[in-house]
């Protein structure tokens, strides 16, 4: 099964507002297991970055100086991801940008159906409890020391290892873990055979005489012949 790991990051909060991408990172996942396949790029706004957001990602203007626009990317961005289901962490926030991007250059929207939302997948495991990236790598064991701040292919890495935890950790898909496997060597250990002498099945001398007599009485007996 494949599916994209996806993240952005923006100048601001809002499309509404009029606020774009700037950076777009996927991941291809086979099974939950990222295969090294990856479409990572940034993405000149034509706009301003909000200091707000800035300070999230520190992404400057600068960086963005000769970084392709949108529809210059599209193509590609969408050939990587094709029809497969897309991972994200708070779909609505990433899908909402992408799809105002998309509908700047007439292209039709990304379904939200299509979208496994991390979030959600978190709420529903752990109610009551942070759900944040950040909160659910430090809940999992997942070093982050390598993310001084947010950038979408840093956060695609964590996110992809946070899906493998959320659908079942490391050992997803094998039947035994430590403790499966002690239950094996147990009922192993309970049907095991006590050996037993073989059951003597030889006639005694009274049995044969028995027989011997009985068959006396009946004529023509095929034990006889």
């Amino acid at each position: 099964m494949r599916e994209i790991v996806l993240d952005t990051e923006t100048t601001g909060l809002d499309p509404r507002d009029g606020h774009r991408l700037i950076e777009i990172a996927c991941l291809e996942l086979h099974n939950g297991i990222r295969t090294g396949a990856e479409y990572v790029s940034r993405i000149n706004p034509e706009r301003l970055v909000d200091p707000e957001a800035y300070a999230v990602h520190g992404i400057s203007d600068a960086d963005l100086v000769g970084a392709p626009v949108f529809a210059e990317i599209c193509a590609d961005f969408l050939a990587f991801i094709a029809d497969d289901p897309l991972v994200i962490h708070n779909a609505e926030f990433d899908l909402r940008f992408v799809n105002a991007e998309l509908a700047r250059i007439g292209a039709a929207p990304i379904p939200s159906a299509r979208a496994i939302d991390t979030l959600m997948m978190a709420r529903r495991r752990f109610p009551g409890a942070q759900a944040s990236l950040d909160a659910l790598c430090r809940r999992f064991g997942i070093d982050t020391s390598a993310r001084v701040r947010h950038g979408a292919r840093l956060d695609a890495e964590l996110l992809a290892e946070v899906y493998l935890e959320l659908t079942g950790g490391r050992q997803k898909g094998l039947g035994l873990t430590t403790e499966t496997s002690s239950i094996v060597v147990e009922r192993r250990t309970t049907m095991v055979r006590i050996a037993r002498a073989p059951r003597p099945h030889a006639p005694s001398a009274v049995e044969s005489a028995a027989h011997a007599a009985f068959l006396a009485k009946i004529k023509g007996a095929i034990w006889n012949r």
